[in-house]
């Protein structure tokens, strides 16, 4: 009996196999219809929206709470609202922060507050205890200057880090050029402005714009609006609603003509590209789907820039590209890390992309493979109950037509070559782009002049002026650093010390580390750094270099066995002729504000270390360079500070370091020189 069935099958499939031409992939089916679970909704008296949508296959439910407000210009006080979205959910009139994490360890759910609204989860059966701590946060928070002071200075280390990392630079002087500094989005915190954010300004905020009347409250999950709309009166009925400030500003337009703007990172070996400018395109609109299967086929997915820029030129693990819409403004952009030397053939490369899309047609299975990137993406996303209530409010607040959502993956299907060539060229704008560079300037700067002018920016987007001051005649690297010898003592005081024992003690991520550095002429050097328990030594004998961690020893080589010779050289600067060292003096450069003399201290092997010297006191007050770690290769700026003579000789007492993300505030609390330092002390144990 079985042999029989399976002859059958066989038969079966080769009847099947003769209609059917395998050699051709199949077509694919029509596009299904998006089912988000039934949606209703109300409102309450206060003006709270409400909308409800149903899905009972878990019994689970989530609460997204937001505000439909205005952009706000923050001034000298931006970051205040990001400092808002961590003050909530701290303390409110009612519940200490340890109660709130009580109540929701013991509910076993999930609360995030945030400056503009507050998702929440939980089991069904929890969920009025859950909306109870919600409404309580919404309503009642209690903001205390304490708290404030903590998240200003948390703040603050999360604002250094960025500005180490040449993405978060990018994206910072990107939002000044394509917003401008007149629109809220064209405004970034700084150090001084998180420093001015007072307490007045959090709770205002706080009182202002936390009103039901400009609030929409989305429950996605096993609820149902019976269920939903009692909990919903019992708990936000009494919040008072008020009138809220509204503000109207100039949207921002692209460029007139491509301009480069370039950030210098002395000795990096890498560029970050943002090719980018602002969009109109706003949500509901006609364009919005069409538009975004023109930019998944540009760069949205893995098709042309990332085929392009990776596989066949091989100048980057990957570029892509982001067309947001937005109620205000939107923005294009292009983004990809590169070699130092092929910068210039990047930015090439990504604008022939941009003009190619908007001259001719996209290919057939461009279309196909960039549709079904989406769809996938779009399918995945409803796994969130958080997207599926945005969702939800986004229908209600842009007033999308019906069943645009639903319908989602149907408009995309529907969308034609002809309709990606008119989206093209309507949203991509090879000519009106800024051209953001973060990079090494003497390697790169000049290169890009071919796009357009070239101005330097900082790190918060601050335009660099040309300095007026001039380089008087004749001063070159050498004069500099002999200037600064002089300054600190003299090469007869630098020449009497033969060896030298500096203690230090900083605070890294609340851990307090002391580190002890012992050098010996002419380049013997004993590294000691004690953290807690963890204790690091570092040897450099004149010959061989070694970094022992817990049980682990690292045998340091090549480059950055060269560093640190020169690192453990003493007086490194008195000694610039004998090791073949070249000093070139590039310029004047801003460090903190102030016009500094930049020199590149050139090795033998072509390294450079970039040297920054005050010129009313000739003190270096700045020195970069590059370093190697598991993690990358990154820039290590030490900023110096706080001179003070000791033995005749000034050293500075004040060493501030930023290595990638990581900064590291020292203290020097003792150098002591000639103390007769053994040379048994940096043989390698």
């Amino acid at each position: 009996m079985m042999k029989k069935i399976l002859i059958l099958f066989i038969l079966s499939a080769i009847s099947l196999a003769a209609q059917v031409d395998l050699t051709k992939p199949p077509k694919p089916g029509p596009a299904p219809e998006i089912r988000t679970g039934k949606t209703e909704s109300f409102k309450l008296e206060n003006g709270l929206k409400v909308l409800i949508i149903e899905n009972h296959t878990l019994p689970r439910v989530s609460f997204y709470l937001i505000f439909n407000r205005d952009p706000l210009m923050q001034g000298d006080e931006a970051g205040y609202i990001t400092a808002v979205g961590k003050l909530l959910g701290l303390q409110t009139k009612t519940r200490t922060l340890s109660q709130i994490n009580d109540t929701l360890d013991f509910l076993g759910a999930k609360l995030n507050a945030f400056s503009n609204g507050v998702f929440a989860v939980s089991l069904k059966e929890n969920a009025p205890e859950l909306m109870s701590l919600m409404s309580d946060i919404v309503m009642n928070s209690v903001f205390t200057q304490g708290e404030l002071d903590n998240i200003k200075m948390q703040m603050t280390k999360e604002l250094e880090s960025e500005q180490e990392n040449p993405q978060s630079i990018a994206g910072t002087v990107s939002d000044v050029l394509r917003f401008g500094k007149n629109f809220p989005y064209g405004v970034h915190p700084k150090v001084s402005t998180i420093k001015n954010i007072t307490l007045k300004k959090c709770e205002d905020y706080y009182s202002d714009f936390f009103r039901p009347n400009i609030a929409y409250l989305a429950i996605v999950g096993d609820m149902t609006e019976g269920q939903a709309k009692p909990l919903v009166e019992k708990y936000f009925g009494s919040w008072k609603e008020a009138k809220v400030p509204h503000f109207t500003y100039k949207i921002p337009q692209p460029p007139d003509s491509t301009q480069v703007a370039f950030v210098d990172r002395p000795n990096s070996s890498q560029s970050y590209i943002d090719v980018t400018y602002p969009v109109i395109l706003k949500p509901g609109s006609p364009d919005v789907i069409k538009a975004a299967v023109m930019n998944t086929i540009l760069g949205g997915g893995a098709l042309r820039l990332f085929k392009d820029l990776r596989l066949q030129h091989g100048y980057a693990y990957g570029a892509y590209s982001n067309l947001s819409q937005d109620e205000y403004v939107g923005n294009f952009e292009v983004t990809t890390t590169v070699r130092s030397q092929v910068t210039d053939s990047t930015v090439s490369r990504i604008l022939y992309e941009m003009k190619k899309i908007r001259s001719e047609k996209v290919a057939p299975e461009e279309l196909t493979e960039a549709k079904n990137y989406l769809s996938g993406n779009f399918a995945l996303a409803l796994e969130q109950p958080q997207t599926v209530a945005a969702f939800a409010i986004n229908e209600d607040k842009y007033k999308l037509p019906a069943g645009y959502y639903k319908n989602y993956l149907i408009d995309i299907s529907k969308v034609t070559r002809e309709e990606v060539l008119e989206e093209a060229a309507k949203y991509i704008k090879p000519d009106n782009s800024y051209i953001v560079v973060v990079g090494n300037a003497d390697e790169v700067a000049k290169s890009l002049k071919q796009f357009g002018p070239v101005a330097f920016y900082d790190k918060n987007g601050d335009k660099i002026e040309n300095t007026t001051a001039e380089i008087p005649k004749g001063l070159t690297g050498e004069k500099v650093v002999e200037n600064y010898i002089k300054a600190i003592g003299g090469k007869e005081n630098i020449d009497r010390v033969f060896d030298r024992t500096t203690v230090m003690k900083g605070i890294v991520r609340g851990q307090e580390i002391t580190m002890t550095i012992y050098q010996k002429a002419p380049d013997k050097m004993f590294q000691e750094i004690i953290a807690g328990p963890l204790k690091q030594f570092v040897y450099y004998d004149g010959h061989k270099g070694v970094m022992k961690v817990a049980n682990k020893t690292l045998v340091v080589k090549g480059a950055e066995l060269e560093k640190m010779k020169y690192e453990s050289t003493l007086d490194l600067l008195t000694h610039t002729d004998s090791l073949g060292i070249k000093l070139k003096l590039e310029g004047f450069e801003k460090v903190n504000g102030k016009e500094a003399y930049k020199v590149n201290m050139i090795f033998p092997s072509g390294t450079k270390w970039a040297q920054y010297y005050d010129p009313d006191t000739w003190l270096k007050i700045k020195e970069s360079k590059d370093i190697s770690v598991p993690q990358g290769t990154f820039t290590q700026d030490t900023y110096l500070g706080d001179y003070r003579p000791v033995d005749g000789v000034k050293y500075p007492f004040s060493v501030k370091q930023s290595i990638g993300p990581q900064h590291l505030d020292f203290t020097v609390t003792s150098i002591k020189v000639n103390t007769g330092l053994k040379d048994s002390m940096f043989i390698i144990k």
